[in-house]
């Protein structure tokens, strides 16, 4: 391990580490705005986005991230009515806003799926109580549902926002340098085997254990109602002896 050539080009491997993470929670935003809205459309079985929506998710769920993002950036720019309109200087010719548009749409559909178990399986009691003290369903929605769903679909996001990190490498295919590109580029410049891999593997490493520090702390903080509490040991009183 030649550790002085990292630190001689650490600088590149935090730009990467920037990239990574701009490109990761821009999506995941974006993705968990979007999926709300049609996470809704799927529980209460909307006669017309119901269908739609499942084909979407179904379609990107379905599918690698790798191909998703392909098809975005290069496949689109095939086509002369893409080129042509205002979308193709600004965004669609932009590695950045590809990775982000295919990053946002695969992780919205991951997320529409998870809120929607979430939002079904929400305790009956609770909906039961919001229609007994006369809530309507956006009330219902608004202020009873939609919360607890929040609440319950934590341990799962965790998860997706874990391995919406882990799929960002994608992006270090369409010429950004994010943490593996940056390793990617290393092991090239100097004709390397393991430095940049293995130094792109431990700041992985460090981020996704900030990440799940982060979650145990929102779960400890959102989810202690839903602990289970250990019950005290009842005391046993010792009667009397009698007197002889």
């Amino acid at each position: 391990m030649d550790v002085a050539l990292i630190a001689a080009n650490f600088d590149r491997f935090l730009w990467g580490v920037w990239m990574t993470l701009n490109l990761t929670f821009l999506a995941l935003l974006i993705g968990g705005i979007i999926a709300i809205p049609m996470a809704i459309a799927r529980a209460s079985n909307h006669r017309l986005w119901n269908p739609v929506i499942w084909g979407y998710t179904y379609v990107f769920r379905g599918t690698p991230l790798l191909v998703q993002t392909y098809l975005i950036y290069y496949g689109l720019g095939q086509f002369t009515v893409v080129r042509d309109s205002w979308l193709w200087d600004p965004i669609l010719s932009s590695a950045w806003w590809c990775a982000l548009i295919a990053f946002t749409l695969n992780t919205a559909a991951y997320t529409t799926e998870l809120l929607r178990g979430a939002i079904i399986d929400t305790p009956k009691g609770e909906v039961e109580a919001a229609i007994a003290t006369g809530h309507s369903y956006r009330s219902r929605m608004r202020r009873i549902i939609l919360p607890s769903a929040f609440r319950r679909a934590i341990p799962a996001y965790s998860n997706e926002v874990i391995f919406m990190l882990h799929g960002s490498v994608v992006a270090s295919t369409i010429t950004l340098q994010d943490i593996l590109g940056v390793g990617r580029w290393l092991n090239g410049r100097y004709y390397l085997a393991y430095e940049g891999f293995i130094t792109a593997a431990l700041l992985y490493f460090i981020i996704v254990f900030a990440i799940t520090r982060v979650f145990r702390w929102i779960e400890r903080r959102y989810l202690r109602h839903l602990t289970r509490r250990s019950e005290p040991t009842p005391s046993v009183e010792l009667a009397p002896s009698p007197i002889r």
